[in-house]
C-alpha cells in the first residue's frame, strides 16, 4: 500500500487485534475506510487516534512500575481472587 493508505491486515497489526476485529470496527464506523475491490483501504490520516496514540517510552516505564508496585502490595489479595 502507499505511504498514506493502510490494509486490513497493517490496521489490525498496529493496534494489536485481529483483522476480524477491524472489521468489525469499520462497520461499526470506529475506523474509516474505503472499500476497493474485495478489501478496504484506510487512510493514515483517518486514524489520528493510532498514529498519536503511542505510548512514550517515560509513560511506559510508569505503568510498568505502576504495575510492580500494585503487585507488590496487593500481590496475595490478586491471588486470593484469582482463585475463585
Amino acid at each position: 500500500m502507499g505511504k498514506d493508505l493502510l490494509s486490513t491486515t497493517e490496521v489490525a497489526k498496529l493496534l494489536g487485534i485481529s483483522r476480524i476485529a477491524v472489521f468489525k470496527q469499520i462497520k461499526a464506523g470506529k475506523i474509516k475506510a474505503k472499500k476497493a475491490g474485495r478489501n478496504f483501504i484506510i487512510h493514515k490520516q483517518d486514524l489520528p487516534f493510532l498514529l498519536e496514540g503511542a505510548l512514550s517510552d517515560s509513560k511506559k516505564r510508569q505503568i510498568e512500575e505502576s504495575v510492580k508496585k500494585t503487585i507488590k502490595e496487593y500481590g496475595e489479595a490478586i491471588k486470593l481472587l484469582g482463585a475463585e
